[in-house]
């Protein structure tokens, strides 16, 4: 499996949408790029389903265009208009040739989910590879209302408690994906590098 940033050169802020062809076409999240529903168009017929990490805007500002664009079903944790199957906790959602355990992973966003497979691991924005502000192993910002230090730091020891040795691969919601290479490090030490920066509880960025 290998997804496709559909967000990919996008000249606005936005999270990193990933395509995953398959037996079920798939999209994670939807990002703000104009016209991302034709590029999505350029690589699938079809899209079965949107699912969503968390409903931050930088995340969903495309949504509505591409559930028209293919009248996809919408997966998401916390309710939305469009949405048509909730996920909860625990829950396996296929994904491309994949089914992907959702884990709950609040902190950065109340809604938060991360999904795992036993290759791959869709962080969202709870913890990612680089970012800016750490370039090995970075976790979402928790400095804005309704964010929590505490439940991101708990959210990724649910990831580490949770992740197969398997895993070799982490797509995330900014900065670049990180696949595992043999001589250098693998996703557990990743997460485990942005765990023990959170747990410093210092500002992630110097203005918060």
């Amino acid at each position: 499996m290998e997804p496709t940033v559909v967000t990919d050169g996008a000249d606005v802020f936005t999270c990193n949408a990933y395509l995953v062809d398959g037996e079920t076409p798939t999209l994670i999240d939807a990002g703000t790029m104009p016209g991302v529903a034709d590029v999505i168009a350029d690589h699938v017929a079809d899209l079965d389903r949107v699912v969503l990490t968390h409903q931050h805007g930088d995340h969903v500002g495309e949504l509505d265009a591409v559930l028209d664009r293919f009248d996809a079903d919408l997966y998401a944790y916390a309710d939305h208009p469009r949405r048509t199957v909730a996920i909860d906790d625990g829950d396996s959602v296929a994904i491309g040739d994949d089914e992907f355990d959702a884990i709950y992973t609040p902190g950065h966003a109340s809604d938060h989910l991360s999904l795992v497979s036993d290759r791959a691991l869709f962080s969202g924005d709870v913890v990612v590879y680089n970012d800016g502000a750490f370039d090995d192993g970075s976790f979402g910002r928790t400095d804005r209302r309704g964010q929590s230090r505490e439940r991101l730091i708990e959210s990724l020891e649910r990831i580490l408690d949770g992740l197969p040795d398997s895993v070799s691969a982490m797509y995330a919601g900014h900065g670049d994906p990180f696949r595992a290479e043999p001589a250098g490090d693998d996703v557990r030490t990743v997460i485990e590098r942005a765990l023990e920066r959170a747990e410093r509880r210092e500002p992630k960025y110097p203005d918060g």
